[in-house]
């Protein structure tokens, strides 16, 4: 019984453990969404760019949004406003680049 109770203990804080990793993950998404600038287009709220040219972030796919920074950091994509954008991605970091990914799709 004892060692039930002492497995079951160890599960739930593992479990909050990793729930909290999961919510610090999105706060450093909406934190680097704002030091890194992001905002200054695409809106403090990522869903109302300065200009209608500029896409809307809020809800988009966490995997297709770390792909098009990752793309556009590396030259790989340079159609549309991609040219604006990789100065601004060349301070980025792959690590915060998921993490913004992550926190835009909880939006």
């Amino acid at each position: 019984m004892i060692r039930w109770v002492n497995l079951s203990l160890t599960g739930m804080a593992l479990l909050l453990v990793m729930g909290m990793g999961a919510n610090a993950q999105a706060a450093d998404g909406a934190e680097l969404f704002k030091v890194r600038t992001c905002w200054a287009c695409h809106g403090k709220d990522a869903d109302t760019p300065i200009m209608p040219m500029y896409p809307k972030l809020a809800g988009q796919n966490a995997d297709y949004s770390f792909n098009q920074m990752k793309d556009i950091k590396s030259g790989a994509r340079s159609n549309g406003q991609a040219a604006a954008m990789k100065g601004v991605m060349g301070l980025v970091s792959e690590e915060e680049m998921r993490a913004i990914a992550d926190w835009l799709s909880s939006l």
